[in-house]
């Protein structure tokens, strides 16, 4: 069994074409950024209970929220403007309640994180 001690190559092996190509399309894709805000927004697992309970509804208020992941509704509304700030979800107000739902781009990352824990958890 050969077991590495550090993951650094102990010879300069670089594949200059390969390596350049993807840098460079790396430091020019600011969608990553967007990415990595939202993986770091799902990364609190208050924020992310809130989207998993949005998976499996259309729709939710605050009220619902709070008492499905049993925090106050002060601290769910906080979360869900964090989620909504990185575009994870998205809100509309029907009278005096304020309905909230994942968006398609909040709904293919919460559910594809959510299947790979169900299939490897």
């Amino acid at each position: 069994m050969f077991v590495v001690g550090d993951e650094r190559c102990d010879l300069l092996c670089l594949d200059l074409d390969v390596a350049e190509r993807l840098r460079q399309s790396n430091r020019s894709r600011p969608a990553l950024l967007l990415v990595g805000e939202r993986l770091r927004a799902l990364g609190d697992p208050t924020r992310l209970a809130i989207a998993a309970a949005l998976t499996e509804a259309d729709e939710l208020c605050v009220c619902d929220l709070a008492w499905i992941v049993e925090r106050s509704q002060a601290l769910v509304s906080h979360h869900l403007r964090s989620l909504r700030t990185v575009g994870l979800v998205e809100s509309r107000r029907e009278g005096k309640m304020v309905l909230y739902t994942l968006t398609p781009h909040g709904r293919v990352l919460v559910e594809s994180l959510i299947a790979d824990e169900v299939a490897h958890g």
